[in-house]
């Protein structure tokens, strides 16, 4: 028997609408870098959704390259991000922001998200040229843990940057799924207004790979793809990118897909509420935190493959369920079977 596939939200290829744009424009012939027509309507298309006209869009590869490349640009060499513990760019990225010289500061965080009094902390704390100096807050919208950030958090998070000349930074590897989930309560014009830069994923939420880096704050747009190259961030083949995110944003296809992703996590988790187990962290997006104990872990591993994200005790560890796109309802129903009679 087959296992059941909910490790992540990137193992399967990309949706069919993404194939189909693809093979229709294989064979055409366009200019390379990002600079060809279907990057440019991409670009474009995104502007509007965002309702930031004035805005630099630029087609990213991947999360850890967007995330080094946009951190690398905003920052002069003795400045340093803030970020909550659990950040990407503290935990997973393997010291891509510290390898381009700089730090990594950790701001007090509740449930993943950074808080404005953490991030004013850190502020506090570096006085000095003999200190790096805090530049950017760096969030992620989800969280790695699957949170959402509310309107007022989001704002709280301006404010607090503002009155100490921060940037506003935002990984948005999934935030399709932050945006359509039930506590959502910040769209995606709100996120381009409140932030100076962000992403919008899509590696995570249909596509091959790619993200579209979004920076509103025209200070910072200056050059940017002089730093994209100088990063090994530019690929000749560009245009697929563009393709791909066109075919995702002129229909809003991106976002029914993020919504299938936390429906079917909806359904997971509600097979839990029946069995009565508990969750590492409550969350409504396509990340899911079972606590269970270790005997039930290593039956679970038989039939459903899984991420192990830590343990709780001697005997209870929490681990992690992703849904995507490609989830069927069929599946995410037998998980919740197997999660209910736990």
């Amino acid at each position: 028997m087959n296992k059941l596939f909910f490790r992540n939200d990137y193992g399967e290829g990309a949706h069919p609408v993404i194939l189909k744009k693809l093979t229709e424009t294989n064979l055409e012939h366009t200019c390379g870098y990002g600079l060809d027509a279907y990057s440019m309507k991409a670009a474009e298309l995104i502007r509007e959704k965002c309702g930031r006209p004035e805005a630099a869009v630029h087609m990213m590869v991947g999360g850890t390259s967007a995330n080094m490349i946009a951190l690398s640009a905003f920052m002069r060499p003795y400045e340093a991000a803030i970020s909550a513990e659990t950040g990407h760019i503290n935990v997973h990225e393997t010291g891509t922001v510290e390898g381009s010289g700089h730090k990594v500061l950790i701001a007090a965080s509740k449930d993943g998200k950074v808080l404005p009094e953490g991030v004013q902390a850190v502020v506090d704390a570096h006085t000095d040229e003999h200190m790096v100096h805090p530049r950017v807050v760096y969030i992620s919208q989800p969280t790695e843990i699957g949170t959402v950030y509310s309107l007022n958090e989001l704002k709280a998070l301006r404010e607090v940057c503002d009155r100490n000349d921060l940037l506003l930074y935002a990984d948005g590897a999934r935030l399709g799924s932050a945006l359509e989930a039930s506590e959502a309560t910040a769209t995606l014009r709100d996120l381009a207004a409140l932030t100076d830069a962000f992403y919008i994923g899509g590696t995570k939420n249909g596509l091959f790979f790619g993200e579209a880096l979004v920076i509103g704050n025209v200070q910072l747009q200056k050059d940017f793809r002089f730093m994209i190259k100088n990063r090994g961030g530019m690929i000749a083949k560009g245009r697929l990118c563009g393709v791909m995110f066109l075919a995702a944003f002129e229909n809003d296809d991106y976002f029914a897909w993020a919504k299938h992703a936390n429906q079917m996590a909806d359904i997971i988790r509600t097979g839990m509420e029946k069995g009565g187990v508990k969750q590492f962290i409550a969350t409504t997006t396509n990340q899911v935190f079972p606590v269970i104990t270790r005997e039930q872990e290593k039956a679970l591993a038989e039939k459903v493959e899984f991420e192990h994200w830590g343990d709780i005790d001697e005997n209870h560890v929490a681990i992690r369920f992703v849904t995507s796109w490609a989830t069927t309802e069929e599946d995410a129903r037998a998980l919740a079977m197997m999660m209910e009679a736990l």
